[in-house]
């Protein structure tokens, strides 16, 4: 790899947190897939991604980041979205774009934590 997969994982997560949907987009392969297991369905396409994340930045906006951890092909990154915790897998393709994103069903932030 002649890129570094965790530094992408923090410009998608820092492009989401802006609200940024076009350097979002630019960050994802023309062959893309999202598995989104937050609403259980998957998005593939141009128009399926931008309609994505369109209602993602309006309903489920990021804050912080919680956990970046290397993973098999790519990374994973924890994020806070309101007050839960989701998870994401990203994996890339050679030229450092996400080839696939998979994120799990949100996690309840405590409200007792520090």
């Amino acid at each position: 790899m002649s890129f570094d997969p965790m530094a992408v994982a923090v410009d998608w997560l820092d492009a989401y947190r802006a609200r940024d949907i076009e350097a979002i987009l630019a960050m994802y392969a023309e062959d893309a897939v999202v598995h989104c297991g937050c609403d259980e369905r998957t998005i593939t396409g141009r128009e399926g991604l931008r309609a994505y994340w369109a209602d993602r930045l309006r309903r489920k906006p990021a804050t912080e980041l919680d956990d970046l951890q290397p993973s098999q092909g790519g990374t994973m990154i924890s994020y806070i979205t309101g007050d839960s915790v989701v998870n994401a897998v990203l994996a890339f393709d050679a030229a450092g774009k996400i080839k696939s994103l998979s994120c799990g069903p949100p996690q309840r932030v405590s409200s007792s934590s520090c």
